[in-house]
């Protein structure tokens, strides 16, 4: 008897792990270390266990429901794009209801976490909810909708101030402006995967808006991210750290770049996937610049 015949079907539980892109962690990895790098600073150092907890688990649980949301609203688009035809709505394996109760169980999990902090954290985290559910319906009116998922992925750096100091500062809303220009960085090179598959189904994208411009763009994105955090940061941290980060993580840019120079589907998405190496670096010099 073949294998095809004998070898089990998916159980609900691997649906929804595959749903959830359990699998691929640089999609929370790129969501975590901001929102960690903003608690060390919130901080000035350490934050302790609670809010460290909080803010990782946090951290997953909503990228987690993020992606059922996000599944369920580009269901009918998904069908026709190569990378993501077979996700577990678009084949009809997950059905809309039980995408959205598993996203929606997942958020109020986070929600509960959030609880535990304080009201400042807990007024913000509508704020978060909000940008969460409008991003998957940007990509249908605004031309570079990375930019809203750029807020949506920098809020846990207003967050992380709130739960340590109760207050957001300025610094806060800098670092979170630097922040977007990463993720504007990232998400591009994300959609440069599927541009011509976007084009033909009338999708936004910043790849399509950008065009040619698409590489310089990504470079002048990288480093005004980092010019903003190191101007932001300056005075806090070890300025020998702080630089032997930013060369690290320079020629980690330059190595996205080559990646993409050629914009072919394989570079773009290992430049996209390898980011979260890129903001685990920043975190890096931001835990020992603060020592």
């Amino acid at each position: 008897m073949s294998a095809a015949l004998t070898s089990p079907l998916p159980t609900r539980s691997a649906l929804y792990l595959d749903l959830i892109r359990w699998n691929r962690p640089a999609g929370w990895l790129l969501l975590l270390w901001p929102s960690l790098s903003a608690l060390w600073v919130a901080a000035g150092g350490f934050p302790g266990w609670h809010l460290l907890l909080v803010f990782v688990l946090g951290t997953i649980l909503m990228r987690s429901a993020g992606c059922c949301v996000n599944d369920v609203a580009d269901r009918e688009f998904d069908r026709h794009v190569k990378r993501t035809a077979q996700r577990p709505i678009t084949s009809g394996k997950v059905s809309v209801r039980e995408a959205l109760a598993l996203g929606a169980v997942l958020a109020l999990v986070a929600f509960a976490l959030v609880l535990t902090t304080n009201t400042p954290t807990v007024l913000m985290s509508f704020a978060a909810l909000a940008i969460t559910l409008i991003y998957p319906y940007a990509k249908r009116y605004i031309s570079m909708p990375q930019a809203v998922l750029g807020v949506a992925f920098s809020f846990g750096v207003p967050m992380a101030f709130a739960a340590v100091q109760s207050h957001v500062p300025p610094l806060a809303w800098v670092l979170l402006a630097g922040n977007l220009f990463w993720v504007l960085a990232y998400d591009t090179e994300y959609a440069m995967v599927d541009r011509d598959d976007d084009l033909r189904i009338g999708m936004k994208t910043s790849a399509i808006t950008l065009g040619r411009y698409d590489v310089p763009a990504i470079t002048a994105f990288y480093l005004m991210f980092l010019a903003a955090w190191t101007a932001a940061l300056w005075s806090r941290v070890n300025p020998g750290v702080w630089g032997a980060m930013l060369a690290l993580a320079l020629a980690q840019v330059g190595w996205h770049l080559w990646l993409i120079k050629d914009r072919t589907r394989e570079g773009c998405f290992k430049a996209f996937r390898l980011n979260h190496w890129l903001g685990l670096t920043v975190f890096a010099g931001v835990v020992v610049g603060l020592v």
